[in-house]
Order: structure tokens, then C-alpha cells, then sequence
């Protein structure tokens, strides 16, 4: 099972965080959409495929969900993961709907619901529960966390504390982080520098589940908190973690020296950015499955070797070249079966090691040279390939260092106008006086030209979806740093200027 589709009425047990097993359903399978149903199970052992015969569906109803079924429209072409025990197949029962609903994920989501439900009805305190529920229908309302009152939603699910103004933190003193009590349906907070009282709010507020903190404290202790996701920047001596965490990000910079997670972080799907080839990976997060790699140019794998029970990879080049230093050392991880590779523009069919545990190897972006050997050298074996992306050593040597590259990809034409445009901009930006007086007046007619060409690109060919802004955003940013103009400045041209 571990390589191919799961059919209709297969069923699987699932370890969850903190203990214990869940189950899901495959409640249709088609040519490109497979339909998987959580369900209402759990148990201390794993269960056997005769006690799943009468387990139902999973009900959602924490958060905002409204008592629908727990099910999800999965691509065919995305594989379990690994460690799923599959029991065989059982029939669909009748009253289960073979349709899924109008939305898409992968089968990670599936534990993750089991787990939130789980946490929603067993952890999180009633009044919380309900004043999420009532927070609703909430109007407009007042906060106040002590640099004066500001007017927001009642129902604001994501709360930015680390800017200016009233919701901003106060320059000096305290904090009111009684505020948090207006807004019971905030779930997501992000701070900056000194804990000034956080870590007592977030423990008060166990609604709150996600957090992102820059320029943290050096010793950071959130056991105590609801956290699920966290993701710090800074230099950190010790991080300590909640027992229901399940997503942790050290993001660009971040140098954390030790964590303290469950199981050593057994349960965490850890994402690193590194600004160096070679990545540091914290102590105590050796039991670590699940890894995303963010790098620049060149990724150095050597300090992987310590993830011995490495399941799952995915190393993603931000720059040109994208090289892999010292790959041979993914043959030392003994459980490693799914290694996704975006942008490795320098792979070639011999540069990753013999991998005996892989059943899944996926690469978007990379020669299209290089794709070819890679496919013959997989040809026929128990390996599920995917390869995305593939592009010419011409087309590549006008646009390996251009962020719009993978634009392309999408639309051929429209992605070719956008790297045409950045390009174009780059030439205007380095012909720029080398000490202008006023960067940001030299530079603005150049960059807003840029934006131009990119709402123009977007209304003929629709181009520009989320993701897509957030690439030409940095893109816009990367470019105004180039000429000089402040981060800030550039941020607020680019939200002005674009239509997409």
C-alpha cells in the first residue's frame, strides 16, 4: 500500500500526537481525486480492521466548523504517509455521502482535524469554547492594549501586535492583554522582542493556537500554553514546547540552541529556514518525521545525519544554483520515504544516493537534462516519481536568478512577460546613480513601472493568485533594497501600487 493510490473502502489506522490511534475511510476513489472520511474512533492500540466495521464518520464541530462529516477531496497523485497502517477494505456505508466537499487537501489533514476535534472537546475550557462560538456574530469592538483604544472586528481571527499605533504595544509599561478578552475568536498572534506578559496571556488564552514571535526572549517556555503551531525568530538558548504542538518554524535567522518537545519531537512537522548552506538542527528534536528545508543557493545535508527516524523531506532552494553538498548522507537516514526537491536547478541524475526506504521522490524545477536521466534511472521501480517544472539550459541562462521564474509553469506567456519585467526592472535599478542622494525618489518611477506591468499581466492572464502575490512581493521588496529604498517604504508602495 505504501506506493500506490488507497481504493475506495480501504481503511487506515493512524498514530496520533500524544498517543493513541485514529482511523480513516477512503470513500471514493477516481481517476483524479481520492475521497478520505476521518473517523470517529480512537483507541490506546491499534485497532483491528473488524472493530472499524461500524465506526461512522468523524463529526466537525470545533472552531467554526458546523457538524459536517470529516472528509476531504485528496489528488490521486499524493501518496499517504509514511507509517499508516492500512487493514484492508471494508464498504462504504450507505449513508455516507461519496462526494467530498468543496475543498482540497492532502491526508495530513486528516489527523490534524482528528486531533484539533480531540483538543476542542476534551482540553480547551467551556467558556472559551463558547465565547469563540458567540464571538461570531460580534460587531465592531474597542481594544485597548495600552497605547489606546482601537476599533476593530469582533470576530478578527489573527491579531499583528508589532506594529505602530493602538494596536501596537505601548513604548513603555505595561501591556493589557485583558484586551484578548474582547476578541474570543483570535486563534493566531504575532509578537516582537521582550515577552512583557505574552506568556501568561497565551496561558490564560488557550484559544489562541498559533503564534509567531520575532526577536524572542534567549528562554522561551511555553509549556503551558494551547499553542499547536509556533514559529520564532532569534537567538534562543531554550525553547520549551507545549505538549500539543504539531507545527514548528525557526524561521530565517532564528539560532535556537535546544527544545524541549514531546518524545523529542517526534510529533512536529519542523520547518527551518537557514541563511547558510549549512543548517543548524536544535538539540532535543532527534526523533523529528517530518522536515521542510528552506535554503539559498546551496543546502549542505551533512547536519541531517541526526534525524535517524527522518520519514519525510522536502528541500526547498530559495536561489540559483540549488546544489546539494554532501548528499550521499541521505542514504544514512534508515526510514527516509518521501524527498520533495523544489528549484534543484544544479541536480543531476547521479547526484542523489541509492535510497532503499523511498517510495516517493517529487522535483518541481530542475533541467529538463537532468530530468530525463532522473526518470530513466527510477524507470521500473517501487519509487513513485513526480517531476514538475523541467526546464531548458537556454531558458535558464536568461532567467535562473530571476524569483518569477516558476511563473512560467503556470502560463507560459504570462509567466515569460513576468520575467521579462523583472529583468527589466533589475537593468533600470543597477543603472541607478551608485550614491543617489534620495534612493528612494530615484528609484520610484522604476518600481512603479514594475507594478505596472504586473497588473497588467494579471488582468490578460489571471495570473496572480496568493501565493503568486506573496512571490511578487518579494520580488518588489528584493528590488527596492537594491536601489536602497527601506524595507518599510517598499511595503507600502508595493500594497498601493498593485491591483491584484
Amino acid at each position: 500500500m505504501a506506493t500506490m493510490t488507497p481504493a475506495t473502502g480501504d481503511v487506515a489506522a493512524i498514530q496520533l500526537p500524544g498517543g493513541g490511534y485514529g482511523a480513516c475511510r477512503v470513500v471514493s476513489s477516481g481517476r483524479a481525486t481520492v475521497v478520505a472520511c476521518a473517523l470517529a474512533w480512537h483507541s490506546e492500540d491499534p485497532p483491528e480492521l473488524r472493530q472499524l466495521a461500524d465506526a461512522g464518520p468523524l463529526i466537525l464541530d470545533h472552531h467554526a466548523h458546523q457538524g459536517e462529516p470529516a472528509k476531504i477531496n485528496i489528488d490521486v497523485d499524493e501518496l499517504p504517509p509514511p507509517g499508516w497502517m492500512w487493514l484492508g477494505r471494508l464498504p462504504v456505508p450507505a449513508g455516507l455521502p461519496a462526494g467530498g466537499r468543496n475543498a482540497y487537501s492532502g491526508w495530513s489533514w486528516l489527523p490534524t482535524q482528528i486531533a484539533a476535534q480531540r483538543r476542542w472537546d476534551r482540553k480547551l475550557p467551556a467558556a472559551a469554547k463558547q465565547a469563540y462560538r458567540a464571538g461570531a456574530t460580534r460587531g465592531q469592538v474597542a481594544v485597548d492594549f495600552g497605547a489606546g483604544p482601537a476599533v476593530i472586528g469582533g470576530a478578527t481571527g489573527r491579531l499583528d501586535l508589532t506594529g505602530a499605533g493602538p494596536l501596537g504595544p505601548p513604548a513603555t509599561g505595561a501591556v493589557r492583554w485583558s484586551a484578548l478578552d474582547d476578541l474570543p475568536r483570535c486563534t493566531s498572534l504575532t509578537w516582537a522582542g521582550p515577552d512583557r506578559g505574552l506568556t501568561a496571556a497565551l496561558t490564560d488564552h488557550p484559544i489562541i493556537q498559533n503564534l509567531t514571535w520575532t526577536d524572542a526572549p534567549s528562554n522561551l517556555d511555553l509549556r503551558h500554553t494551547g499553542l499547536t503551531s509556533v514559529s520564532v525568530r532569534g537567538p534562543i538558548d531554550l525553547l520549551q514546547l507545549p505538549e500539543d504542538l504539531t507545527s514548528l518554524d525557526l524561521l530565517d535567522g532564528a539560532r535556537v540552541h535546544a527544545v524541549t518537545a514531546v518524545d523529542h519531537g517526534r510529533w512536529l512537522n519542523l520547518w527551518i529556514s537557514s541563511p547558510t548552506p549549512t543548517v543548524h538542527i536544535p538539540a532535543g528534536l532527534d526523533q523529528v518525521r517530518e522536515l521542510r528545508l528552506a535554503g539559498r543557493a546551496t543546502i549542505d545535508a551533512a547536519p541531517l545525519r541526526v534525524l535517524q527516524r527522518l520519514e519525510t523531506l522536502w528541500l526547498d532552494w530559495q536561489a540559483a544554483p540549488g546544489a546539494l553538498n554532501d548528499a550521499a548522507v541521505l542514504a544514512e537516514l534508515p526510514r527516509l520515504a518521501r524527498l520533495t526537491l523544489t528549484d534543484a536547478y544544479d541536480l543531476d541524475a547521479d547526484t542523489l544516493p541509492d535510497l532503499p526506504t523511498l517510495t516517493s521522490l517529487a522535483i518541481h524545477g530542475l533541467r529538463r537534462t537532468a530530468a530525463t536521466g532522473i526518470k530513466a534511472r527510477y524507470r521500473g521501480s517501487d519509487t513513485h516519481l513526480s517531476i514538475t517544472g523541467a526546464k531548458n539550459d537556454i531558458w535558464l541562462a536568461a532567467n535562473l536568478t530571476n524569483p518569477l521564474r516558476d511563473w512560467a509553469d503556470d502560463d507560459p506567456r504570462g509567466g515569460a512577460a513576468a520575467c521579462k519585467a523583472y529583468a527589466a526592472a533589475v537593468r533600470a535599478v543597477d543603472a541607478l546613480p551608485v550614491d543617489p542622494r534620495d534612493p528612494a525618489t530615484a528609484a520610484e518611477p522604476i518600481l512603479r513601472s514594475f507594478v505596472r506591468q504586473l497588473n497588467r499581466i494579471d488582468e490578460r492572464w489571471e495570473l496572480i493568485d496568493t501565493l503568486r502575490r506573496e512571490q511578487a512581493g518579494d520580488a518588489f521588496v528584493a528590488l527596492a533594497t537594491r536601489a536602497g529604498v527601506p524595507t518599510d517604504v517598499a511595503d507600502e508602495w508595493f500594497d498601493d501600487w498593485r491591483d491584484f
